[in-house]
């Protein structure tokens, strides 16, 4: 195996490693600004993991509910405007750091989702429900509408064009 083909997990291992005997190094040193460090790196993960937990789920799900076949057929190249509509209804309502969703995107990838979707569930992600409301209260109901309007039809275009440029 080349060392460019190892996944990148294993590669994160040596990161992990890497940033964990640094840590290590520097506590043995008397540096004072260690366990603050230690401290908000630990509020950082238990903030995303509850997000990574939903993602490592949802994975596991697809890998068995659903046959490559099954994912290709409704987010493949085959797959016609639904597939467009569910890439941006889930990036409307998906939460939580975008790596977060990296992972699950990666793995509908590699079975054949389209990555013009995957541009339109980055793109959509711009739109966050738990905030409409104060959008709303600050600029009122015709401009969130016609923003939201704006984001969805732009993200619409950009995962086209992804799609016009990967046929050429």
């Amino acid at each position: 195996m080349k060392k460019e083909d190892k996944p990148f997990v294993f590669r994160g291992k040596y990161i992990f490693l890497t940033v964990l005997v640094t840590y290590v190094i520097l506590f043995l040193a008397g540096s004072e600004k260690v366990m603050p460090a230690v401290l908000k790196s630990g509020n950082i993960m238990m903030k995303i993991l509850p997000i990574l937990v939903v993602v490592i789920l949802l994975t596991a799900l697809l890998n068995y509910y659903l046959q490559p076949k099954q994912i290709i057929k409704h987010l493949g190249h085959e797959s016609g405007a639904k597939a467009w509509l569910w890439a941006l209804i889930a990036g409307v309502v998906s939460h939580g750091p975008m790596y977060a969703w990296y992972s699950l995107l990666e793995d509908l990838r590699s079975h054949g989702m389209r990555d013009g979707l995957i541009v339109v569930f980055f793109a959509s992600r711009t739109i966050k429900i738990p905030l409409l409301p104060i959008m709303v209260d600050y600029f009122g109901w015709v401009f969130t509408f016609v923003l939201s309007l704006y984001i969805l039809i732009g993200a619409l275009i950009q995962g086209l064009f992804l799609e016009i440029l990967d046929n050429r």
